[in-house]
């Protein structure tokens, strides 16, 4: 039986192991947040390992793997030939008298210089024994083709809006030899229309002749000449391009 004296001291006792209890329950809920807060660190690692490989995958490794390169049949020095001819561009890449684009010369234009072999090179040698002599042409790698269904109007842009060559296809003139040409294995298309860097497929380019998707030509005819524009779809604006 407990004195009155000693209740104080039980009560005390009780409230101690109470706290006891409780600072206990407490570092256990401190320890399942620690251990709460690693699990969702490491998810958010993981994560943001998996986004950035897939990045990587998406954006780097598959469009090597899409994109088979091949070399020209022949190598061109632009620079060397714009020394030579009186016309620049239009000396080969002319229009015929019903407006259509020649588009890469052909041997008709190639015979009225290179007759007879001119200079020591290889490409040289190579293209008068095999193309000139036997009468084939040259099965050129055109960068710019675009799809079957796909109508492009040189003498539109060239000569009624007055566009230079270099806006859609760079300053090929100052090349001195042909880059490689890289084809899409599946759809058979260049990818100089969808560009050539991880920029250029994201839209983002510095210059014109950098993509040649169909949203680069809607934002120069907007650009140009308003959302009237047959290339926004309005007034059968389809079938402008597409035939």
């Amino acid at each position: 039986m407990s004195t009155p004296d000693d209740k104080p001291k039980d009560v005390f006792e009780d409230s101690a192991d109470n706290a006891d209890q409780a600072q206990s329950k407490d570092n256990d809920s401190s320890g399942d947040i620690v251990i709460s807060n690693g699990s969702n660190g490491l998810v958010f690692l993981f994560f943001i390992i998996g986004f950035v490989s897939s990045l990587i995958i998406g954006w780097i490794v598959f469009p090597t793997l899409l994109y088979s390169k091949k070399k020209q049949p022949i190598d061109f020095n632009h620079v060397r030939h714009l020394e030579l001819v009186d016309n620049e561009c239009e000396s080969c890449h002319f229009f015929h008298e019903d407006g259509s684009f020649s588009g890469a010369p052909g041997l008709a234009q190639c015979v009225q210089c290179h007759n007879e072999v001119q200079g020591d090179t290889d490409h040289e040698k190579d293209f008068i024994e095999n193309y000139l002599y036997k009468g084939r042409e040259v099965p050129w790698n055109i960068y710019s083709k675009q799809p079957d269904c796909v109508f492009f109007s040189h003498a539109a842009h060239v000569k009624m809006a007055q566009m230079t060559c270099e806006t859609c296809h760079g300053n090929m003139g100052n090349t001195k030899n042909l880059r490689d040409y890289e084809e899409n294995i599946i759809t058979g298309y260049s990818r100089d229309i969808w560009g050539r860097s991880i920029a250029n497929m994201l839209t983002l380019k510095k210059n014109t002749y950098e993509r040649m998707k169909m949203d680069d030509c809607a934002k120069c005819h907007e650009a140009e000449k308003g959302k009237g524009a047959s290339i926004q779809t309005e007034k059968e604006g389809c079938f402008v391009c597409h035939k």
